[in-house]
C-alpha cells in the first residue's frame, strides 16, 4: 500500500500472500471476531425461530461464508507453518474426520444416534458435510493454541500439553453441541445434557484425542509459538466462538453451557490479548492488543 492506495498487484510468493492476509486481518479485526459472529448468531437464532424465509433461513451458503471469514485469523496465523509435515497431517485428519463422522451417522458410534436437521452445504456420500474440516479443525487448534498461551513453560511437557488440550476441546464442544441442537442443527435420539447424550462427550474424547495428536505431530510447536507472538489477533477464532454460541446458548437458558463459554472467555482475557487500555487502538469500543 502507498499513499493510502490499497496494492492489488498480484504477490510474488507465499511470504508476500501471508503478509498480505494478516494485515487484511489486523485492519478489519473487529469486524471478522466480533461483528460476524453476533449477525450469525442473530441470524441462527431468527432462523430456529421461524422469522426469515426459507430461502434466508439457515441458508447453507451464509453459514459456510460465515465460518470462513471467522476462521480467518486462525488461517492467517497458521498458513506460513504449513510445510510437508503439518500438511500430511491436516491430510490425514480430514480422511480422519469424514470417515469418523460417517461411521457415527450410518451406526451412531461413538457419538450415539444422531441426524442433521439443516443443510450444512454439500454433502459426502450424500451423508457428512463436505465442510467438516471447516467446522471440525480450528475448534482443535484453537484449544492447542490457547493451552500454549496460558500454560507457558508447563506446556512443554507432552502429557501437561494433550491432556490439557483434550480437556479444552471437551469444554468446546460442551459449549456447540447443546446450542447447535437448540437451534436444530443436529438432533440426538438418546438426550441427557441439553438434548446431547453424554457419549458424545465420549465420541468426542476419541476423535479429538486423535485430532491433538495429529496436531501435535505434523505442527512445529516453535513456529506456532513464535506466530502467537507475531498475530495478537490469532485467537481471535476462539472470540468469534464464544459470541456465537455463548450468545446463542444463553437466548435459549442454557445456563451450564453459557458458564463455560464464559470460562473460555476469562481464558481468552487471561492471555492478555484483550483489554480496555485507552492507549491503544479502540476498535468498537473495545481495545484489543
Amino acid at each position: 500500500m502507498a499513499d493510502g492506495v490499497a496494492d492489488w498487484s498480484m504477490p510474488d510468493n507465499r511470504h508476500e500472500v501471508a503478509a498480505r492476509l494478516d494485515a487484511l486481518v489486523r485492519e478489519h479485526r473487529f469486524t471478522i471476531a466480533v461483528v460476524f459472529p453476533l449477525v450469525g448468531a442473530v441470524t441462527l437464532l431468527a432462523s430456529a425461530e421461524g422469522l426469515l424465509p426459507p430461502p434466508l433461513a439457515f441458508n447453507p451458503f451464509f453459514v459456510l461464508f460465515g465460518t470462513l471469514v471467522m476462521r480467518l485469523p486462525l488461517v492467517a496465523g497458521v498458513a506460513p507453518l504449513l510445510d510437508r509435515k503439518a500438511t500430511l497431517a491436516l491430510v490425514a485428519l480430514t480422511l480422519y474426520s469424514y470417515g469418523i463422522e460417517l461411521v457415527g451417522v450410518r451406526t451412531g458410534w461413538p457419538y450415539g444416534e444422531f441426524t442433521y436437521g439443516v443443510d450444512l452445504g454439500p454433502m459426502l456420500f450424500g451423508e457428512v458435510p463436505l465442510g467438516l474440516p471447516v467446522f471440525f479443525f480450528p475448534l482443535v487448534l484453537n484449544a492447542y493454541l490457547l493451552v500454549l498461551l496460558l500454560f507457558g513453560e508447563q506446556a512443554e511437557s507432552t502429557p501437561v500439553r494433550l491432556l490439557a488440550t483434550l480437556a479444552t476441546v471437551i469444554l468446546v464442544d460442551l459449549v456447540l453441541d447443546p446450542g447447535a441442537v437448540a437451534i436444530g442443527f443436529w438432533a440426538y435420539e438418546n438426550q441427557a445434557f441439553y438434548g446431547v447424550p453424554w457419549s458424545n462427550y465420549l465420541g468426542w474424547l476419541l476423535s479429538g484425542a486423535v485430532a491433538v495428536l495429529l496436531f501435535d505431530l505434523g505442527f512445529d510447536r516453535a513456529g506456532l509459538r513464535r506466530r502467537l507472538a507475531e498475530c495478537e489477533f490469532m485467537l481471535d477464532d476462539l472470540v468469534s466462538f464464544v459470541l456465537l454460541w455463548g450468545g446463542i446458548n444463553l437466548f435459549y437458558a442454557n445456563w451450564i453451557p453459557v458458564a463455560l463459554a464464559g470460562l473460555l472467555g476469562a481464558g481468552l482475557l487471561k492471555t492478555e490479548r484483550f483489554d480496555f487500555d485507552l492507549s491503544e487502538t479502540r476498535l468498537g469500543g473495545a481495545v484489543w492488543r
